[in-house]
């Protein structure tokens, strides 16, 4: 993934979403998207 990893475990869309998931993965280049327990951050990539 060349898009950056999302270590937010708050987000309403963590589990379903490819961001996380390369974080989860040990992906080094990531950042805190802003989703909440309420809301997805907007930058959401549906997992394959």
């Amino acid at each position: 993934m060349s898009d950056k990893a999302c270590d937010n475990k708050k987000c309403i869309d963590s589990s379903k979403c490819a961001r996380h998931e390369a974080w989860l993965k040990g992906s080094k280049n990531f950042k805190t998207f802003k989703g909440t327990e309420k809301k997805g951050c907007g930058k959401f990539i549906p997992k394959k």
